[in-house]
C-alpha cells in the first residue's frame, strides 16, 4: 500500500498507460504543475480501502460479522446451486443474433489507433517490458490477497446491510431480473466503457471501444514475434514463400526481396534454430540486412521441424513426421529451396528485362550464394555433392560455411557420453522418443518465461549461463540469451529429430563425415546402391565452387580442429578452399554482434561478381531477327 493504493492497482495503471500510448490517440495539453488526477479505479480503491479500515476499528462488528458469516454459509451454498444452474440456462439463451442494443453501441464514435513503427525497436531487449515467472507469482499473489480483501469487506457490507442482501437473494431467483442485468451490465466486444488517464490535463472519463483479448499468449505476456515481425517493423521488405518438398513436408521460405538485383545469398541456419537467428541482432549486426544494404536478393531457409509439424498428410503421425535425418535436410529441403529461388528469379528477371535469355555459355541469369552456419553447413555440402552425383545443376557460385558440421570425433565427454547412449539404447528411444522438443504450450511458455527472468536477474542469469557453459564443454556462446528469442514461443518452436541426433552420434562414432547409416546392408544397399553410407569426405572432389570455412577459437561445440579437417580434406581434393578463424563461440556466429565477421562475410560475397547486364540484353536469335528487318528495308 501507498497512499491508499495498493502496487496492484498501481501495476494496472502502467499498464493501461503503456498501452493506450500505442494503441489510442488523446488530446494533450501543456503540462500542469497541480497534483495528478487520479484515475476511476485508484478512487474507488481508497474509498473501498478507507470503509475497511473504519469497520475494522470496531470490535463488536467482527465478532458480529463472524458468527453471521458461518451461520449463513451453508445458506448459500445451497442458494448457490440453482443459480449457477440458472445462469447455464440463460448463457444458452442469450447466443443469439446481435440485438438493437449491440447495433446502438457499435455506432458510437471510436477513437482511432495508431502503430508507429518506430515505437517497435525490435531487438532491444533492455526495453522488453515482458514480466517472467517470478514476476507472474509476485503479481498472482498480490491479485489473491486484494480479491480476499475485497471479499470479505463485501461480506461485511451484506452482513450490515440485510436490505440489499435480501435484494440480491431475490435477484437470483428473478429470471427477468437476471436477463436484465445480463443485457444491460456486461460489456460487449462493441460496447464503450469510460476511463480516464493519469496526467492528463483534462481529468474527465473519456470513452474508449473495450478490445477483448483474441490471442491467449497476449494474456500470457510472452514473446510470440515471427522473422516477419522483425524484418518489417525494421522497415525492410518482407515475403514468405511456400516450398513443398518431394516427400511431402510443408518449408517456409522467408525472403527480403530485391526483385531486379543479379546477386542473391540463402542463409541456411543450424540446429535447433530458425532463420530468425539472422535477424536477431538488428539492423546493424544481422547479417541478412548487411546482404540486402549491399545489394543482395536475401533468401532466409528454414529446415523442416517445426513443433506445429506442417505437411501436405494433415493426418501424418507424429511417428512418421519425425522420421528423417541430416539426409533429408541436405537432399530434400535444400534442393527444393534452391529450386524455388531459382524459378523466382529467371521469372522476376525476364518480367525486368523481356530480351534477357535464361542461359547463355551454361551460366545462370543471377549469382546465387551460400551462408550457412552449423548443421546448414553439413547439410548444404551433402546438397552441393549429392546434386553433381545425379549430374544435376546445384546452382550456387559461392559457400561460406560458418563452423560447419560434419566432423565431431574431436568433442568434450558430455557429447561422447551423449554419442554412446544414443548408439547403444537407440532401438529402445526411437520408439518412445521421436523427436526432441517441448511438448506442451504450457511449458513452453514457461521457458519464455523463465528465459525472461534470466534477463530480469542478473545472478540467476549468470548461473544458468555457468551452467549451459559446462554442459557444452566450456563454450561461452550467450545460451541464456538464445532462449529468450521469440522463436522458442508457446505456440511453435524447432525441434531436433531422433534420427537427427543419431545421425549426428554417428558421424563421431565413425570419424567420417557420411550419409545416414540405416542399420543394415541391405536397406544400406537399397538407399544407396551400397553395403555402407555414402562418405561424403571422400566425395569433396565433387565440389565445384569456391568454399570459405570460418571457425570459432572458442567453439567447444565444433571445434575449430574439425573444420580445419574439413579444410585439409578439401585442400586435398583441389577444391578452392579458404580457412579464418575468429575468437568466437558457437552461437556468436549468428546470435552475436561480429562486426569483424560481419566485414568477412561481405568481403567473400563480394568476389562474387553479378552477371553483366550488357552481355544478356541481346540474346543470338535476336540479333538474327534484326539482321532480316534490315534487309527487308
Amino acid at each position: 500500500m501507498h497512499n491508499g493504493v495498493s502496487s496492484f492497482n498501481e501495476f494496472i495503471h502502467e499498464l493501461s498507460v503503456d498501452s493506450d500510448t500505442s494503441s489510442l490517440e488523446y488530446s494533450s495539453g501543456d503540462e500542469s504543475d497541480g497534483p495528478l488526477p487520479a484515475s476511476p479505479s485508484s478512487q474507488s480503491s481508497r474509498l473501498s480501502w478507507a470503509s475497511a479500515s473504519a469497520n475494522s476499528e470496531c470490535h463488536w462488528t467482527e465478532w458480529i460479522t463472524f458468527i453471521l458469516w458461518w451461520l449463513i454459509f451453508p445458506l448459500r451454498i445451497l442458494l448457490w446451486i440453482p443459480q449457477y444452474f440458472t445462469s447455464l440456462f440463460f448463457k444458452r439463451s442469450s447466443r443469439a443474433p446481435s440485438s438493437p442494443r449491440r447495433h446502438q453501441h457499435s455506432s458510437r464514435p471510436r477513437i482511432s489507433k495508431t502503430n508507429s513503427s518506430k515505437d517497435h525497436d525490435v531487438p532491444n531487449r533492455a526495453t522488453d517490458r515482458r514480466r517472467g515467472v517470478i514476476e507472474d507469482l509476485h503479481l498472482a499473489i498480490e491479485i489473491c490477497i486484494e480479491a480476499i480483501f475485497d471479499f470479505f469487506h463485501k461480506a461485511t457490507h451484506l452482513l450490515l446491510s440485510p436490505s440489499e442482501a435480501f435484494a440480491i437473494l431475490f435477484s437470483w431467483f428473478s429470471p427477468s431480473s437476471h436477463s436484465a442485468k445480463r443485457h444491460h451490465g456486461d460489456v460487449s466486444d462493441d460496447e464503450t466503457v469510460l476511463t480516464a488517464t493519469l496526467g492528463a490535463t483534462d481529468p474527465s472519463p473519456t470513452e474508449r471501444p473495450v478490445e477483448q483479448p483474441t490471442h491467449l499468449y497476449n494474456s500470457m505476456n510472452t514473446d510470440t514475434r515471427t522473422c516477419q515481425d522483425v524484418i518489417t517493423e525494421l522497415g525492410y521488405p518482407y515475403e514468405a514463400i511456400r516450398v513443398v518438398t518431394s516427400d511431402g513436408y510443408v518449408l517456409v521460405l522467408e525472403r527480403i526481396p530485391r526483385r531486379d538485383a543479379r546477386k542473391a545469398v540463402f542463409l541456411q541456419h543450424g540446429v535447433l534454430d530458425s532463420s530468425m537467428g539472422w535477424v536477431s541482432n538488428g539492423v546493424v549486426g544481422s547479417p541478412a540486412f548487411a546482404a540486402y544494404d549491399q545489394g543482395y536478393d536475401v533468401f532466409l531457409g528454414n529446415f523442416r521441424g517445426l513443433v506445429s509439424r506442417d505437411h501436405v498428410n494433415k493426418n501424418i503421425s507424429s511417428k512418421e513426421f519425425w522420421r528423417y535425418s541430416i539426409n533429408e535436410h541436405g537432399t530434400e529441403d535444400i534442393p527444393a529451396m534452391i529450386e524455388k529461388i531459382h524459378e523466382i528469379k529467371t521469372t522476376e528477371l525476364k518480367l525486368c528485362q523481356p530480351n534477357i535469355d535464361e542461359e547463355i555459355n551454361q551460366e545462370e541469369p543471377f549469382k546465387l550464394c551460400a551462408i550457412c552456419h552449423s548443421l546448414g553447413g553439413a547439410a548444404i555440402l551433402m546438397y552441393v555433392i549429392t546434386q553433381k552425383i545425379k549430374e544435376k545443376p546445384h546452382r550456387l557460385s559461392r559457400l561460406i560455411l560458418l563452423s560447419p558440421a560434419g566432423f565431431h570425433e574431436d568433442s568434450n565427454l558430455g557429447f561422447t557420453l551423449v554419442e554412446y547412449i544414443f548408439l547403444f539404447i537407440s532401438p529402445v528411444l526411437a520408439c518412445v522418443i521421436p523427436a526432441f522438443y517441448i511438448p506442451t504450450r504450457f511449458f513452453r511458455m514457461l521457458l519464455n518465461k523463465l528465459a525472461r527472468d534470466f534477463h530480469n536477474y542478473p545472478a540467476l542469469g549468470g548461473l544458468v549461463q555457468t551452467l549451459m557453459s559446462y554442459v557444452v564443454g566450456g563454450d561461452s556462446s550467450n545460451w541464456v540469451g538464445v532462449l529468450g528469442l521469440p522463436h522458442y514461443n508457446m505456440n511453435d518452436m524447432p525441434a531436433v529429430s531422433f534420427r537427427v541426433a543419431k545421425h549426428l552420434a554417428q558421424i563421431k562414432h565413425t570419424g567420417k563425415f557420411r550419409m545416414y547409416d540405416y542399420g543394415s546392408r541391405s536397406a544400406n544397399m537399397e538407399v544407396y546402391g551400397s553395403p555402407e553410407p555414402l562418405d561424403l569426405g571422400e566425395s569433396y572432389k565433387f565440389i565445384d565452387v569456391p568454399v570459405d570455412l570460418v571457425a570459432g577459437r572458442n567453439d567447444k561445440v565444433i571445434r575449430s580442429s574439425m573444420v580445419k579437417k574439413h579444410y585439409k580434406v578439401m585442400r586435398d581434393a583441389e577444391v578452392d578452399v579458404s580457412f579464418n578463424e575468429f575468437e568466437y563461440a558457437h552461437l556468436d556466429f549468428t546470435f552475436s554482434h561480429r562486426e569483424e565477421l560481419l566485414r568477412y562475410v561481405m568481403s567473400r560475397l563480394l568476389l562474387v561478381e553479378p552477371t553483366p547486364v550488357q552481355q544478356r540484353q541481346t540474346s543470338p536469335k535476336g540479333m538474327k531477327l534484326k539482321k532480316k528487318k534490315k534487309e527487308v528495308q
